[in-house]
């Protein structure tokens, strides 16, 4: 089991689907976690639920696309805990889009999906990469896509800005590697979570099946372990890489 215990956890988007998952799956193991969201009741739910069965964990409003927002979000996390260890960048916009080609796409939509996907992956690292420079140790783990892989067609606002992740994550670790911190890219599949979405038909579900070496549904717990190893000592020498995990949907 990756050892996370007493780690200060930031997790961005943690109030529903993977994040929630994560954010349980840490607390179980012992890590102090920051559960952020856009939406104040669904982190706080999320932390009610963590101390409910005595972990520990603290809610966090945060924009991830707004600078000020997430400064004053890590400023929070280490005026309160002294540090922060662990960085978790899953917040992202997907579930509510709308399948579409290319030219429909509206340009505010565009703009919104990369300064979500994208820009606040790099704002968030940027601000949480300080206090782990003065530790000396840190860990960013970055919610990329296997869509990256398949150029899945519209949605390429997301899969632009999902790819545009793991070159960011190559060069953060080039940047940050001398000061103990490591930054990798997690590529999920298509993922069964409660979030509904309305653009995916059962028979596109079991298509997407049928195309995976272990032909059944993805599930958030399938992705926590990856996050949990990524988050530990046990990876100390794994960095820049792109760990997909889409039951072998693709081979890169």
């Amino acid at each position: 089991m990756a050892h996370v215990d007493r780690k200060v956890v930031l997790i961005t988007g943690a109030g529903q689907g993977l994040g929630r998952c994560f954010a349980h799956r840490f607390a179980d193991s012992g890590a102090i976690v920051v559960v952020s969201d856009i939406n104040e009741s669904a982190a706080k739910a999320v932390v009610d639920d963590i101390c409910a069965g005595n972990g520990e964990a603290m809610a966090l409003t945060m924009d991830v696309s707004d600078e000020e927002s997430v400064r004053g979000g890590v400023d929070e996390v280490v005026k309160h805990y002294g540090r922060l260890d662990v960085l978790v960048n899953n917040a992202s916009i997907f579930s509510t889009l709308k399948m579409r080609p290319y030219d429909e796409i509206p340009i505010a939509e565009w703009r919104k999906v990369l300064d979500v996907n994208l820009t606040g992956v790099f704002l968030c690292s940027r601000f949480a990469a300080a206090p782990m420079r003065k530790s000396g140790w840190g860990r960013i783990i970055n919610i990329s896509s296997a869509v990256v892989n398949m150029g899945r067609p519209l949605y390429v606002h997301y899969v632009a800005s999902k790819a545009g992740v793991i070159g960011l994550s190559r060069s953060l670790a080039r940047e940050l590697g001398p000061y103990g911190i490591t930054v990798n890219s997690v590529l999920p599949g298509a993922t069964d979570t409660e979030i509904e979405r309305d653009t995916v038909t059962p028979e596109q579900r079991e298509a997407l099946i049928r195309m995976r070496s272990i032909p059944r549904g993805e599930t958030p717990e399938d992705l926590a372990g990856v996050v949990m190893f990524l988050a530990s000592d046990d990876s100390g020498f794994l960095t820049g890489q792109s760990l997909t995990v889409d039951g072998g949907t693709t081979f890169l």
